[in-house]
C-alpha cells in the first residue's frame, strides 16, 4: 500500500509544518539538524501522494551509554492516511538502515498523546514527562538495535 523511500529536505518541510506545527512559522520547521551530512529524511507514499514523513539524525543524549546513537524527529502522517501502517514501515526501513550502520540506540522525544504508539513499536519511555515548549508535553522514548532486531513491528 505504501511506497517507503528516503527524500530531500524540501520534500518534507510543507508537510511537517502542515501536520506538526502549523501553529509556527515554517522556519521554525527547519531544525538544526536537518542538513547534517548524516541525517536522513523519510517519506512513506500512497499512489505518488506523500502521506507521512520522519527525519533521522545522528545526535547523542547523554542520558544513554551507547555513542552510536541516532534521534526520530518531525514523525508525521497525514490525518487521513492515521493507523494504516505508514509511520510503521517509515521506522521500519529506518531501523535496518540504522543497525546496518552500527547504531545503537534510537531514540526521540515523543508526544505523550501517542505514546501507546512508540510502545507498539517497541520503544520504552525514560524518565519523566516534561513540557517541549511550544508543542506540549513530551517523553523520552528509546530502542536499542539490540530491541529492534528481536521486536518485529508488522
Amino acid at each position: 500500500m505504501f511506497k517507503i523511500k528516503e527524500v530531500i529536505l524540501d520534500d518534507i518541510i510543507d508537510f511537517r509544518h502542515k501536520i506538526l506545527r502549523p501553529h509556527q512559522s515554517i522556519e521554525d520547521c527547519i531544525y538544526d539538524t536537518d542538513k547534517h551530512i548524516e541525517t536522513f529524511h523519510v517519506g512513506a507514499f500512497h499512489k505518488e501522494k506523500l502521506v507521512s514523513i520522519a527525519s533521522f539524525n545522528r545526535e547523542c543524549n547523554e542520558i544513554f551509554p551507547e555513542i552510536d546513537q541516532f534521534r526520530l524527529r518531525a514523525m508525521a502522517t497525514n490525518p487521513d492516511y492515521r493507523k494504516l501502517g505508514a509511520g510503521r514501515f517509515i521506522v521500519k526501513y529506518a531501523e535496518e538502515k540504522l543497525i546496518k550502520s552500527g547504531c545503537s540506540l534510537l531514540w526521540c522525544k515523543g508526544r505523550t498523546d501517542v505514546i501507546e504508539y512508540y510502545y507498539k513499536l517497541g520503544f520504552e519511555s525514560y524518565g519523566d514527562v516534561f513540557d517541549y515548549f511550544p508543542i506540549g508535553p513530551h517523553i523520552i522514548l528509546f530502542k536499542r538495535t539490540t530491541t529492534i532486531a528481536q521486536h518485529k513491528v508488522f
